[in-house]
Parts: structure tokens; sequence; C-alpha cells
């Protein structure tokens, strides 16, 4: 029977479970598929809980998503409308304005909680 995970060694058995669970060839909807599924959000619940990973810093993320969508800093210029914005935004000298996250949100599908933290 599951139950909820309180401490390392049962993460660490969790995790093993999972891990055989995994290498199986699973049909879906048969009580081994299920029992994995459940294991995972077991899991889940306990890595948020005590490995919580922190949230990218915004001007790293906007970075980040550039390189990713394989786009330049000029192509920000245009999101942002101005130039010298993206230059300043960049830098860290100007801030994001409620403007500017709601096309960075648009265009490059960044979560606006990561865009509205404090840098």
């Amino acid at each position: 029977m599951l139950k909820p995970i309180k401490n390392s060694q049962q993460y660490e058995d969790a995790l093993d479970r999972a891990y055989t669970l995994m290498q199986k060839n699973l049909r879906p909807d048969s009580k081994e598929s299920d029992e994995l599924e459940i294991l995972s959000i077991l899991i889940k619940a306990y890595e948020n809980e005590h490995y919580p990973i922190p949230k990218p810093n915004p001007l790293e993320a906007i970075k980040f998503r550039l390189a990713q969508m394989n786009m330049s800093e000029a192509e920000l210029s245009d999101i942002l409308g101005y130039r010298s914005r993206k230059s300043e935004i960049l830098s860290g000298k100007r801030k994001l304005n409620l403007t500017m996250i709601r096309k960075l949100m648009e265009k490059l599908n960044i979560p606006a909680d990561v865009l509205i933290q404090a840098y």
C-alpha cells in the first residue's frame, strides 16, 4: 500500500520502486502503471517540500529564452519597443514595467511570476 513519503529513506525507496516500474513495458490503466503515477505524485510532493527549485532571475530567464528560441537581442528590442530599453533592461539599469512583462509573456512565454521578481 502506498503511503506519504515522510523521510529520506522512504524517498529513496520510492525512487527505487519508480525506477523499477519505469524499466517495464507497462500497459495503461494497469495496477503497476497506476502505482507509478501515484509514486510520481508522492515523489514530486516530497521534492517540492525538501528540494525546492528557486525561480530564475528575470534577466537570466529572458536571456535563456532568447537563446532557446534562437532569437537575437535585436529581436528583444522589437518586443520591448526601444533599442535603448533593451540594453538598459539587460544591464539591470531599468526595471521591467507591466507593459514589458505582458509583451515578454506573450512573445517569449516566460511566466509572469518569474518576470515580476525583484532583481
